[in-house]
């Protein structure tokens, strides 16, 4: 079967012009960059439920993808013609990851029996084709939020048999983990959350949710799976209110609970949006609590007030997130997983190629931008001046822990206000805004 007419994504700059779709401009698997070769530093994924799953719809309308499996009737045949086609398609796009929900994979049977039989049987050629190429599995999840048992939660349903078939799901999505190799495991909780406070004790759904997150470290404990465990923050949608709305409220619950040795955080740039931040926000505050553990490559748009998975194309926020990035030394058992989908007028399979290599090709940009920003020190030398009174005199010693309240009023209490206001600095804010297009243009200039 094939996928597209064209050749295996390579890196060509700009000797095939500027025109989308002719290779890579920015991403060059093979350039060094910081000590580590391009490929390391992104490891970039293919989402399962996008790629091969998603149909295009929105909220007032329903799918418009046309996909070659679609003519397949019955449902096992599609999902195993599907594994054909997710890795012909990685070979094409030169992308070693990919990730999946459980649900992505097979079609549920009438019993979790049935269910788990169903995904058996597709993971086997998952395994044998990942064994065949060497493609590998950034992270594995599962879905405990489409299906109608789920009207209220899982981990945090109100309902002990819900909370059951959620635990025994998670077994299984465990087992699969292990046996593909997953670098991390998800878990996103798409409906754990609540609508009303009217009828929700929102300390007791909390609690089983914590309890719930140390079993499934326990099983995997138990049966060797050392994948790093991830929380991926999102505020809302389709609860009113999700308990990991963004990256300081899940740091939070991970520390109240004592589950911050075991789980770090997978953040989404559509999610920090909708959480009212910017994507190097999030990131930034992973990254200050050491808990920066994957990222989901993909971005909203500021004029709509849901979920859109865009594919990445803003520079200047590829380039603030990478820097984020760097200073953390990279992604040890994360990576840029494109959590994305196309528009829904842009309903081909050639609008997937597109789509991918230029989510693919902005982050490349972004990560030759931030290590030079790095590599120059500009922020690092804006933020050692605009600091450096924590350097010397009270500013020092208060660092030290040797001073008081009273110490600070014995030392500014007669201090005039000319000396105050002397002592303050401008921020430049504009000066470093220009500084970073003039980055962005001269970085990127060909």
């Amino acid at each position: 079967m094939t996928l597209f007419n064209q050749e295996r994504m390579v890196y060509v700059g700009n000797e095939k012009g500027l025109k989308a779709g002719n290779g890579f401009h920015y991403y060059n698997p093979d350039q060094v960059v910081n000590g580590k070769k391009m490929s390391e530093w992104l490891k970039f994924s293919v989402a399962y439920w996008h790629t091969m799953d998603q149909r295009l719809v929105d909220p007032f309308g329903d799918g418009t993808a046309q996909r070659p499996w679609d003519n397949i009737e019955d449902p096992m045949e599609q999902a195993l013609a599907k594994v054909d086609y997710l890795f012909e398609f990685l070979d094409k796009m030169n992308v070693e990851y990919f990730a999946f929900h459980d649900r992505d994979l097979a079609p549920e049977g009438n019993t979790l029996r049935e269910t788990n039989q169903n995904l058996d049987i597709v993971v086997d050629k998952i395994v044998a084709k990942m064994q065949e190429t060497g493609k590998k599995v950034l992270w594995n999840t599962s879905s405990l939020f489409t299906n109608p048992r789920f009207v209220a939660g899982g981990a945090t349903a109100p309902f002990a048999d819900i909370f059951a078939y959620s635990a025994a799901q998670i077994k299984h999505s465990l087992e699969i983990a292990k046996r593909v190799n997953s670098e991390s495991y998800v878990f996103w909780g798409g409906r754990e959350g609540y609508e009303s406070l009217l009828n929700t004790d929102m300390k007791l759904e909390q609690d089983h949710i914590a309890k719930f997150f140390r079993l499934a470290k326990d099983y995997a404990n138990e049966i060797g799976y050392t994948g790093q465990f991830l929380l991926e923050p999102k505020p809302k949608e389709p609860t009113s209110h999700q308990y990991d709305t963004d990256a300081a409220t899940t740091i939070a619950f991970l520390k109240t609970y004592g589950l911050e040795k075991d789980f770090k955080l997978n953040l989404e740039g559509n999610h920090a949006y909708l959480a009212g931040h910017t994507y190097e926000h999030e990131v930034r505050v992973a990254r200050d609590a050491g808990l920066l553990g994957s990222l989901d490559a993909n971005m909203g748009d500021k004029l709509i007030g849901w979920d859109i998975d865009e594919f990445p194309n803003d520079i200047y926020e590829a380039t603030l997130v990478m820097y984020e990035m760097l200073k953390n030394g990279g992604l040890p058992t994360g990576g840029l997983n494109f959590d994305s989908k196309p528009r829904r007028q842009s309903f081909d399979m050639q609008d997937l190629f597109f789509a991918h290599a230029a989510g693919m090709d902005t982050y490349a940009a972004g990560l030759l931008v931030a290590n030079k920003l790095i590599e120059d020190r500009v922020f690092e030398d804006v933020l050692d001046d605009r600091y450096s009174s924590f350097k010397t005199g009270i500013g020092a010693d208060f660092e030290a822990g040797k001073v008081t309240f009273k110490d600070f009023e014995n030392y500014i209490i007669d201090k005039p206000q000319s000396e105050l206001i002397a002592a303050t600095k401008s921020g430049h804010l504009e000066q470093l805004k220009s500084t970073l297009n003039n980055y962005i243009y001269t970085v990127l200039g060909r």
